[in-house]
C-alpha cells in the first residue's frame, strides 16, 4: 500500500514539473521521469541519431500530462515521408488487410471485445492491419488510442530497429499456435535449426541459413504475399476433377460457394482480405518468386519438386477435409442436425470456429484450422514432423471420430 501511494506521488510530481517546464524542457527531459524506457529505445534508434525527434513522429500538440489526447496517431502514413516504398509495399500485402480479414470472421462481434479491440487475442496480432478514420476514431475513444500503428507490430518501438524486425524471433508472436504454427515448424526445421545456430555463434555468420523473411519478403519487400494465401485454396479450380469436387466442398464450407456451386456475397469478403489467390497468374507469380529465392541455395529442379509436394499435401488433404465436410452436410439435410439460421450453405460454416453450435461441427473447425493447416504448412515450412504427425495423421483420426459421431445422431434419431 505504502509503494503505491509512493509510485502515485512521483506520477503526480512528474507531471506538475512536466506542466512548469513545457515550454523550457524538451519531451525527453519529461518522460526520463515518467516512461525512462521509451527514451532510453528511442536514444539507441537510428531516428535519434538522424535528427528524428519526438514531434516529427508525434506532433508537437502534446506538452502536458494534460494533454496527451493531442499526441498524434501512429499510422503507416506518419512514417511514409522517410519510408515510402517500404509502406507502399505494405499497403498492398496481406499484413495490411489484417484488420480486416479478423472482422471478416463472421462471430468475430460475439467474442469479449477486450480480445478483439483490446489486443488480448486476434485483435493483438490483426491490429498491424489498416484501420479507416472511423474504426480509429472509434479505438481511441474504447482504448484511449493504444493499438492503433502497424509499422510498429515488427519494428517495435521507440528503436523501430530494422534489425530486430529481420530476425525470425519478430514473427514468433503472432506466427504461432493453433492456425499458423509458422515458428514452431520453422525453428524446429532444418532451415530454423542452422540459423538459430548462427544467432548463437555455433555456426559462422556466413552459413547459409533463410529466416521467415528470407523467404517471405524478398530484398525487403513489405508486402509478405503467398502463393497459396493463409487458406490454402484458389482458383481456377485444378484439372483433377476429384480435387476440384474436394475445394468446391471446402468453398462451400467456407462459405464463398453456394450449395449450386454459385459465388456467394463472401467471395468479396474473401478478395477484400485478399487470403486467396483468384487466377492462375497471380498464383504463379508468387510461387516463381519462391523458386527464386530457394535458389539462392538449392537448384531449381529441387525447389520446383519440393514445393510441388506442398501442393500435393494440399490435395490430400482436401481429400480429408471434404469428406469430414459432407458427412456433417448430410445430418443437415437428413434432418439429424439442426442447421442455424444464419448457415446459407450446406456445409457446417467452417469460419464460426469455436461458436459451432455442436461438437461434431467443432471437430471440423479444428480439423479444418488446425490439423490441416499443419499438414500443408508443415510441408512448406520442411518440418515433416508438423506436416505427418500434428497434420496429416490428426486429420485421419478428425474423420474417424466425425464418422463416428454422426453414426451415434443417427442412431439417437432413431430412437
Amino acid at each position: 500500500m505504502k509503494l503505491s501511494f509512493i509510485r502515485a506521488m512521483v506520477v503526480i510530481a512528474a507531471a506538475i514539473f512536466c506542466v512548469s517546464h513545457a515550454s523550457a524542457e524538451t519531451c525527453v527531459d519529461c518522460h526520463k521521469k515518467i516512461t525512462p524506457g521509451i527514451v532510453t529505445d528511442w536514444e539507441l534508434s537510428k531516428h535519434s541519431k538522424n535528427g528524428v525527434d519526438c514531434a516529427t513522429c508525434h506532433g508537437d500538440k502534446h506538452t502536458s500530462a494534460y494533454d496527451v489526447a493531442n499526441v498524434r496517431t501512429q499510422s503507416p502514413d506518419v512514417c511514409s515521408p522517410c519510408h515510402a516504398n517500404q509502406v507502399t509495399q505494405f499497403k498492398g500485402g496481406k499484413h495490411a488487410l489484417a484488420w480486416v480479414a479478423q472482422w471478416a470472421m463472421p462471430t468475430a462481434h460475439w467474442q469479449p471485445m477486450t480480445l478483439m479491440e483490446g489486443k488480448k487475442g486476434c485483435g493483438g496480432c490483426h491490429r498491424i492491419g489498416l484501420k479507416s478514420d472511423e474504426e480509429v476514431k472509434g479505438l481511441k475513444e474504447k482504448s484511449g488510442g493504444f493499438g492503433l500503428a502497424s509499422c510498429d507490430v515488427c519494428h517495435t518501438r521507440h528503436t523501430f530497429s530494422v534489425k530486430e524486425a529481420s530476425q525470425p524471433q519478430a514473427c514468433q508472436t503472432c506466427h504461432m499456435g493453433i492456425d499458423h504454427p509458422q515458428w514452431e515448424m520453422f525453428s524446429s526445421s532444418k532451415h530454423g535449426v542452422r540459423f538459430l545456430l548462427k544467432q548463437n555463434k555455433t555456426l559462422p555468420e556466413t552459413t547459409a541459413a533463410p529466416t521467415c523473411q528470407t523467404c517471405h519478403m524478398q530484398e525487403g519487400n513489405h508486402a509478405v504475399r503467398t502463393a497459396w494465401g493463409f487458406l490454402a485454396v484458389r482458383l481456377p479450380m485444378p484439372d483433377d476433377k476429384q480435387w476440384a469436387a474436394d475445394r468446391a466442398t471446402i468453398l462451400q464450407g467456407l462459405g464463398v460457394l453456394d450449395p449450386q456451386g454459385n459465388p456467394t456475397d463472401r467471395l468479396a469478403v474473401v478478395k477484400a482480405a485478399d487470403v486467396v489467390r483468384l487466377t492462375q497468374e497471380d498464383w504463379q507469380k508468387e510461387r516463381d518468386k519462391m523458386v527464386r529465392t530457394c535458389n539462392q541455395c538449392h537448384s531449381v529442379n529441387f525447389a520446383k519438386a519440393e514445393l510441388e509436394k506442398g501442393d500435393q499435401m494440399i490435395r490430400e488433404a482436401d481429400r480429408l477435409m471434404a469428406l469430414g465436410i459432407r458427412i456433417v452436410g448430410d445430418l443437415y439435410k437428413d434432418g439429424i442436425l439442426k442447421k442455424p439460421m444464419k448457415y446459407t450453405h450446406a456445409q457446417a460454416d467452417l469460419l464460426t470456429f469455436h461458436d459451432a453450435p455442436t461438437v461434431i461441427e467443432q471437430k471440423l473447425f479444428i480439423m479444418f484450422l488446425k490439423h490441416r493447416m499443419r499438414t500443408f504448412q508443415g510441408a512448406f515450412h520442411a518440418n515433416p514432423d508438423y506436416a505427418l504427425w500434428y497434420g496429416w495423421s490428426e486429420m485421419v483420426r478428425d474423420v474417424t471420430e466425425i464418422k463416428e459421431r454422426a453414426a451415434e445422431l443417427r442412431e439417437r434419431a432413431k430412437k
